[in-house]
C-alpha cells in the first residue's frame, strides 16, 4: 500500500497512503470537483479560533506550553469514517526535489506504464480512501487531474511514479 516517488529527483521517497487520513491538506471529492464548501466547517473554525485564543490566555498565565495537537472532535471524526478523500501530489513532489529538465512523468501501474506531462503531474490529485476506507481495488491510488478531465476514467493502481 505504497508509492514510491524516483526517477530524475533528488530525494526519491516513499509515501504510505494510508496515513494521509489524518493530514490536514486533504480534501474531499465535492471540495475539489464539485466547489462545494462545507459551511458548518467554517464556522467550526472560527469556533475553534474563539477556543484556542481564550485557552493561550488562560495558558500565557499559568506559564505552561498549550498542546500542539488539535484533537478529532465527533464532526471530523464522523467526516474520516464515511469521507472519499483526495491529496494534491504537489507537496510531495517538490519535497522529492526533480531536477530543472524533468519533463515527462511515468506512473507504473498494475496494468502497465502510462506517460504524462509532469506539470500535469504536479497539479495532480491522489485518490486515497473513498467511503472512510483505503483504496483495495486498483490501490493504493488513483489519480485525478485537477481540471476534472478524467474523473470518470482516473488512472488507477499507481505504484510508482517516475519522473523523467
Amino acid at each position: 500500500m505504497i508509492v514510491q516517488i524516483a526517477g530524475n529527483v533528488k530525494f526519491p521517497i516513499t509515501l504510505d497512503p494510508t496515513v494521509w487520513i489524518f493530514d490536514d491538506r486533504k480534501k474531499t471529492f465535492p471540495e475539489v470537483f464539485e466547489g462545494e464548501e462545507n459551511p458548518t466547517e467554517s464556522t467550526k473554525e472560527d469556533e475553534l479560533k474563539r477556543q484556542s485564543t481564550r485557552f493561550d490566555r488562560e495558558v500565557y498565565q499559568q506559564k505552561i506550553n498549550p498542546p500542539v495537537n488539535k484533537s478529532i472532535n465527533r464532526y471530523e471524526k464522523q467526516r474520516i469514517l464515511k469521507g472519499t478523500f483526495l491529496m494534491p501530489l504537489k507537496p510531495f513532489l517538490h519535497t522529492s526535489e526533480p531536477a530543472a529538465d524533468v519533463k515527462k512523468a511515468a506512473l507504473v501501474t498494475d496494468e502497465g506504464e502510462e506517460v504524462i506531462d509532469a506539470d500535469v503531474l504536479s497539479e495532480s490529485l491522489l485518490l486515497f480512501a473513498e467511503n472512510g476506507k483505503p483504496l483495495q481495488e486498483h490501490g493504493p491510488v488513483h489519480l485525478y487531474f485537477k481540471d476534472g478531465s478524467n474523473r470518470s476514467e482516473p488512472i488507477k493502481g499507481i505504484k510508482k511514479i517516475v519522473l523523467q
